[in-house]
């Protein structure tokens, strides 16, 4: 039975969604908090048969507050989640497209007055309780089983977590009561930090919580796979190597230095404030790219391979669970919309076209690799690799002209989307040319980076003319 209605009552709602597939078996987890103490209030889960990511995170949502509801339907919700997507969406920041999420996120904002719900961004680890929820219901999905709270271990899980990072090293929970205090006062701080106040039964089953939360046998499954793709700080130098900047298929060799992840999307500076992020995702494979030959704006505009396809697939996957993109700009050459309308499926946005974004015109050595190009012609080349002003033969582009629009459209892209994180779709000249002015880097410095088809650099852009390169990331591990 709900309780009576306390006057100016807060709950925290913790909830999230997963799929093994993305679309593929899915599940959705909720947590009912109360924010003064961290006590679970009520939990919610299920097992929702094959579905995408964003829907489990939806349902997850819808679940945690009706479950909040039925405890005091006059409480103010703050609504916790790491999907980049609903928050922003539920917030009415991101305009909501894609024809699946907009009835969910209908029925999300029909639960409670919007007045009394906010929504808040929570990196993953903040989460757990409600990713493991969701691991739990998809788990007893797969054995046929409807989720049942006597089984879960969600919340003393989270309590040993504390408990353990209390101590600075891990050790069992003795019993449900020492737990759930441990969890209660672990988690009030996490629940209270930063944040100001806000302004019928729920679905799944649903686990009314008091202080002693019961442990039961059977854990959740890890997290699903998120893609891990922030990528790591990057030094201000760049490994020398073999090969041509423009000639596409190579392998990453710029060297980074490890840093530890940002907390809100690609990173920020507390500083100098939110900064303009360009994730800039090369794209996929084509017909072209194993054999390293020039393909730039001249030729033949190829589309992506089957293995492009693949890539950009696996990427888009990636992006959409990280959820941290919010708007999508691309060259206008096929490769790349392909592999930008595949990001764009899964997050449900726009792609926008910027010209100033394609890869340069390499005259008469589209096509060719660079041997070719050195027998055929190698005065001019020798010209154009000693100099960011020569052009390639017969009317191509030189880098510095290049560089010149890039550099361009770089800005209105910046004052189109300001302090919002953007991914870029393009190609390997512009990806370089941008890293390039981000570090200062001298034009020859072209030739010291390589970038392998739909990897993923990062370059961040603050209000005082700043930029920082977060780092270059191979994705082909996602094959």
């Amino acid at each position: 039975m709900p309780s009576s209605p306390v006057a100016d009552r807060q709950f925290v709602v913790e909830a999230d969604g997963g799929s093994r597939g993305n679309p593929g078996p899915a599940g959705y987890g909720a947590v009912v908090l109360d924010p003064a103490t961290g006590e679970t209030l009520a939990e919610a889960a299920e097992f929702i048969g094959v579905a995408t990511n964003n829907v489990a995170e939806y349902k997850g949502l819808i679940a945690g507050l009706r479950a909040a509801r039925a405890l005091d339907p006059a409480a103010r919700v703050r609504v916790r989640m790491d999907s980049k997507l609903v928050v922003e969406q539920m917030s009415g920041r991101w305009k909501i497209k894609h024809p699946d999420m907009k009835p969910l996120a209908a029925e999300a904002a029909r639960v409670l007055p919007p007045s009394q719900v906010s929504y808040e961004w929570i990196p993953r680890e903040r989460n757990k309780h409600a990713d493991r929820l969701a691991n739990e219901a998809m788990d007893a999905g797969r054995r046929g089983e409807r989720w049942s709270p006597s089984r879960s271990t969600a919340d003393l899980t989270s309590a040993a977590e504390a408990s353990a990072a209390d101590a600075g090293a891990a050790r069992v929970v003795g019993d449900a009561a020492a737990g759930a205090a441990r969890a209660r006062a672990a988690l009030a701080g996490a629940a209270l930090a930063g944040a100001a106040p806000a302004g019928a039964a729920p679905a799944g089953a649903v686990h009314a919580a008091g202080s002693a939360h019961g442990a039961g046998s059977g854990g959740g499954a890890g997290s699903v796979a998120g893609g891990g793709l922030v990528g790591a700080g990057a030094g201000a130098g760049a490994h020398a190597s073999a090969g041509v900047a423009a000639v596409e298929g190579a392998t990453p060799v710029l060297d980074t230095a490890v840093e530890a992840a940002p907390s809100v999307g690609w990173g920020t500076s507390a500083d100098l404030g939110a900064p303009a992020t360009f994730v800039l995702l090369r794209h996929g494979e084509t017909a072209l790219t194993p054999f390293k030959r020039f393909s730039g704006s001249g030729g033949t505009d190829p589309e992506l391979s089957a293995v492009g396809r693949d890539q950009a697939e696996r990427v888009a996957a990636a992006l959409a669970e990280r959820g941290t993109v919010q708007a999508i700009v691309s060259s206008p050459l096929r490769r790349c919309r392909e592999t930008a309308a595949a990001v764009a499926g899964r997050l449900g946005l726009d792609v926008h076209i910027e010209d100033g974004l394609r890869e340069t015109d390499f005259g008469a050595w589209e096509g060719l690799t660079f041997g070719e190009v050195r027998e055929r012609y190698p005065d001019d080349l020798d010209a154009w690799l000693g100099s960011a002003k020569a052009a390639p033969t017969g009317g191509g582009e030189s880098f510095a002209t290049v560089a010149r629009r890039v550099s361009a459209a770089r800005d209105r892209v910046i004052a189109a989307h300001p302090r919002r994180t953007v991914l870029v779709v393009t190609h390997v000249t512009p990806i370089k040319t941008l890293v390039r002015l981000a570090l200062g880097a001298p034009p020859e410095s072209l030739f010291r980076m390589e970038l392998s088809a739909a990897s993923i650099s990062s370059v961040a852009y603050y209000g005082d003319g700043n930029a920082s390169v977060r780092g270059l990331n191979d994705t082909g591990h996602l094959r």
